[in-house]
């Protein structure tokens, strides 16, 4: 279990920014799942809680998801259970249950860039963006990519692209972690193919995505899939093998292809 010797609830942003960054040991504070599990000897616990950060908004052109939003607020919201037929939703609901999910939060989820993230895996195949106290607002690819700073997650944003969907995984029971995760989408004619639990952190299959048209035939979906699996790279740990990750590739993205195309 973790230690704090403070513990605060800022009245603004720039407040929490300017105590995260007043001591290295000092902490932004989520649902609390994961820090608990560590040993660590923390200067300054900071809550955003009375921020209110916790809401998920729909304009014409986007939805924001306010960093302390939970999964479950995600799982159950009837904005995200619409739109991109459901995907985001969709990723959330298999993770451990809903205790958990009552607890765990978006900030956290994202931030933390987690390899096993299911909700990162299906945002990636979105068109998303990260909202930064201090870096402002980044697309959420280069994001992945970026070197860890002490920064705050304000929220996500999700463009509203009229783009179809689908998230597949593949686990070993129903609560574990997934073994695979695969999310894609369709903008007109325009494909995105992101993998995550590889077990890296989640990417983008950029090249097999160029090869799918708007309606591919078995031809280019089995292209697809083939690139996939040698345009990323799989691991291997305790859940599975890189060769087993590389034909449950293959088996996700055909599926979620078929389902976007029906």
């Amino acid at each position: 279990m973790f230690s704090l010797k403070e513990y605060i609830t800022p009245s603004s942003l720039e407040e929490a920014y300017e105590l995260l960054n007043k001591n290295k040991n000092n902490v932004i504070l989520g649902g609390l799942l994961w820090l608990k599990m560590g040993n660590k000897n923390y200067n300054m616990g900071i809550d955003l809680s009375k921020l209110g950060l916790d809401t998920i908004i729909e304009t014409e052109p986007q939805i924001e998801v306010g960093c302390m939003t939970t999964l479950r607020q995600i799982e159950t919201s009837s904005v995200l259970n619409t739109c991109f037929d459901g995907i985001v939703s969709a990723s959330v609901k298999n993770i451990v249950g809903v205790q958990f999910r009552n607890c765990a939060t978006v900030g956290g989820s994202v931030y933390s860039r987690f390899g096993f993230s299911d909700l990162l895996t299906a945002l990636l195949a979105l068109d998303c963006y990260v909202h930064m106290h201090k870096g402002g607002i980044i697309p959420l690819e280069k994001f992945i990519k970026m070197p860890y700073e002490k920064d705050i997650l304000i929220k996500i944003i999700i463009k509203k692209d009229g783009s179809r969907a689908s998230y597949k995984s593949c686990r070993m029971t129903a609560t574990d972690f997934p073994i695979l995760a695969v999310a894609l989408s369709r903008c007109n004619s325009s494909w995105k193919i992101a993998v995550g639990a590889r077990p890296n952190k989640a990417a983008l299959a950029a090249k097999a995505s160029k090869l799918l048209p708007e309606n591919p035939t078995k031809e280019d979906i089995a292209s697809a899939c083939e690139t996939v699996t040698s345009e990323l790279h799989f691991g291997t740990n305790l859940r599975g093998s890189a060769e087993y990750r590389k034909e449950l590739a293959k088996v996700l993205v055909k599926r979620g292809v078929e389902e976007i195309c029906r």
